[in-house]
């Protein structure tokens, strides 16, 4: 087809041509599509993050309150950190209760997603995780996330972004505060 297209000879190498229509050799599309059912459809458990459905969405007014600051008095203190490099995407976080590392957490997220997706990630699993952290009733338990990841705040911030992860975050961070 892209001999046709180039009017080129058949001795020309298929990625020239390919470079010079600009359309995708099959052999990779195939694979690139192979692989995209196998992450969304498959029996893999991984998601890229999509837009939530409506009907999961949280109500507008139930409003994650975000605080930008050097705020002291909160029991649990969660650091996290994305990373994407040629090894892979991670991510990770470390949850400390009165300066105390009560639990460090890693994470291997597939090769498809983006750094800010592995710093939403380990917010989610963070906050998954101080769930299960049993304090003293009468201490109130508040807790403060560090993070040095504008883009997840500004996506938090903003109610039109209604991914996955973000809505993911809102969902579990609302359920929290409901649970004091």
């Amino acid at each position: 087809m892209n001999i046709k297209i180039t009017k080129a000879y058949r001795t020309s190498s298929g990625e020239a041509l390919s470079v010079l229509t600009g359309i995708t050799r099959i052999e990779i599309k195939v694979a690139e599509t192979d692989k995209l059912y196998h992450i969304t459809r498959g029996r893999q458990n991984r998601q890229l993050d999509n837009e939530e459905e409506p009907k999961n969405m949280t109500h507008p007014a139930d409003a994650v309150r975000i605080s930008e600051g050097q705020e002291k008095e909160h029991t649990i203190h969660i650091y996290i950190d994305g990373s994407k490099n040629e090894h892979g995407v991670c991510s990770g976080s470390t949850i400390y209760l009165q300066n105390k590392r009560m639990r460090q957490l890693k994470h291997k997220l597939h090769d498809r997603c983006s750094h800010n997706q592995a710093e939403q990630m380990a917010v989610v699993k963070a906050l998954q995780e101080t769930e299960t952290i049993q304090i003293n009733k009468n201490i109130l338990k508040t807790v403060l996330i560090h993070t040095d990841s504008r883009t997840a705040l500004d996506s938090l911030k903003n109610l039109r972004n209604r991914n996955n992860l973000i809505e993911a975050i809102r969902k579990k961070t609302i359920a929290m505060e409901k649970e004091n």
